[in-house]
């Protein structure tokens, strides 16, 4: 169930204080990466660090980390057992996300961090984050058209939303590659509620990335860059306020030991499910915007995949017109036509499935891999061979026939990288010695 407001989840923290500072982080793409970012930066600078972000990827724990290390299973249930007997006691009837919410802001409290990095659930102004009324500072990431039905039709009044997290006196970071119309929303909603400064982040910045020698840096794209960047801005501004600061080795380093969340431009193995030797491409694109991002990466590099399990090599698009094959699954709802349209080329082949039941989530619903594929064929010209597949186990083995060792990529939802990492998993520990 999805029902915005405040009401609830005020009511069920009432009696929690909050004495950790938070970095509160709303957008369309890129919030959960800036997360990471951030928790990492934070970590590279000796600072008890949580972080909550939203979908869980394997399991429903996984979504709260600490010092970057995701926490237990006891520890999560045992602090949600209280907070939903708080619930039940007081008739308070949160949602399932506010729950999650006061269990990760309680789990924060238990683990006595010092800053949390909490991530919008959807929207800003109205979500459960946003009873955090007293954070360090505020991102917005890049903003895009989705969830319309919550938080408006038009990009400019999902900006309004989105924008609803900014605090009077608290400085906000903004992805300034944002359309035109957003940031003049978030500077009028700045304006109006008196949150001061305003940083915004652009691509000339990434000019002096480009020319440092630190190796990582030269396999992150444009926005990934941006992401970071967004981050670090926003953790300089969080520990200025703190009396403290953010030194060059502490950025290098975070850069380094940062583990990106899954399912972002990820290089994965599947050679346990299937057999296939070269790595795959794995991305939770799950709307137009993130989609015509993949899909840049991928036509403007087109994939040359490497033999080698050690990394997937990315060359010119003169240099390798291979065809790609598609795994694809969508959440029911979403603008699959115009997903698809950034991501699919003539020829390219297309196995569609559907991810299965999101633990916590039992709103969720996938797209039929029927629906998505005579979609897909009906707007675009595909290879003959494209197939669905209900098991996403299957649809993976018959892709990596398809692809014959050539570009495979896995997109259109983070509950289907959710499917593929719990699989992977699911193989791994009935196929490891036990002791």
């Amino acid at each position: 169930m999805i029902e915005l407001g405040l009401a609830r989840i005020n009511r069920l923290l009432k009696h929690v204080e909050f004495p950790w500072r938070a970095v509160h982080v709303a957008g369309t793409n890129g919030k959960g990466s800036i997360c990471a970012y951030a928790s990492a930066l934070l970590k590279a600078t000796n600072i008890s660090t949580g972080r909550f972000t939203s979908p869980h990827t394997i399991d429903r724990w996984d979504c709260i980390a600490i010092n970057d290390k995701v926490i237990t299973e006891s520890l999560f249930k045992d602090v949600e057992d209280r907070v939903k007997w708080r619930d039940q006691k007081e008739n308070i009837q949160a949602t399932e996300f506010e729950l999650l919410t006061a269990t990760a802001f309680e789990i924060f409290n238990h683990e006595k961090v010092e800053v949390g990095v909490v991530e919008v659930g959807m929207g800003g102004r109205l979500d459960a984050t946003n009873v955090l009324q007293n954070p360090l500072v505020t991102v917005v990431s890049k903003i895009g058209l989705d969830h319309q039905e919550f938080l408006g039709d038009t990009i400019e009044a999902i900006a309004r939303e989105k924008a609803g997290i900014l605090k009077s006196g608290v400085p906000c970071v903004v992805d300034s590659t944002n359309e035109e119309s957003v940031k003049t929303v978030v500077r009028t909603v700045a304006k109006d509620l008196g949150a001061s400064p305003l940083r915004f982040v652009d691509l000339d910045l990434l000019e002096d990335y480009k020319t440092r020698e630190l190796s990582v840096l030269h396999h992150l794209s444009d926005f990934q860059l941006i992401n970071y960047e967004c981050a670090r801005q926003a953790v300089m501004l969080a520990l200025g306020r703190l009396g403290k600061s953010l030194n060059s080795s502490a950025q290098d380093h975070a850069l380094l030991q940062s583990s990106p969340l899954p399912g972002r431009l990820q290089r994965l193995s599947i050679e346990s499910l299937t057999g296939r030797e070269q790595y795959i491409l794995l991305d939770g694109a799950h709307n137009p915007q993130s989609a015509a991002l993949l899909g840049n990466r991928v036509d403007d590099e087109r994939l040359e995949w490497s033999s080698s399990p050690q990394s997937v090599r990315l060359s010119s698009a003169g240099s390798s017109l291979r065809p790609v094959t598609w795994v694809l699954a969508a959440r029911d709802g979403k603008d699959v036509t115009k997903m698809l349209s950034y991501l699919v080329k003539p020829g390219d082949k297309v196995v569609t499935t559907a991810f299965g039941s999101v633990d916590g989530m039992p709103w969720v619903k996938a797209m039929s891999p029927q629906a998505l594929l005579s979609t897909a064929s009906r707007n675009l010209t595909l290879d003959g061979q494209s197939k669905s597949k209900e098991s996403v186990l299957e649809a993976l083995q018959l892709a990596t026939g398809l692809a014959n060792g050539g570009p495979l990529v896995v997109a259109g939802s983070l509950y289907l990288v959710g499917d593929i990492m719990r699989t992977l998993r699911d193989v791994e520990n009935r196929t490891s010695p036990r002791t």
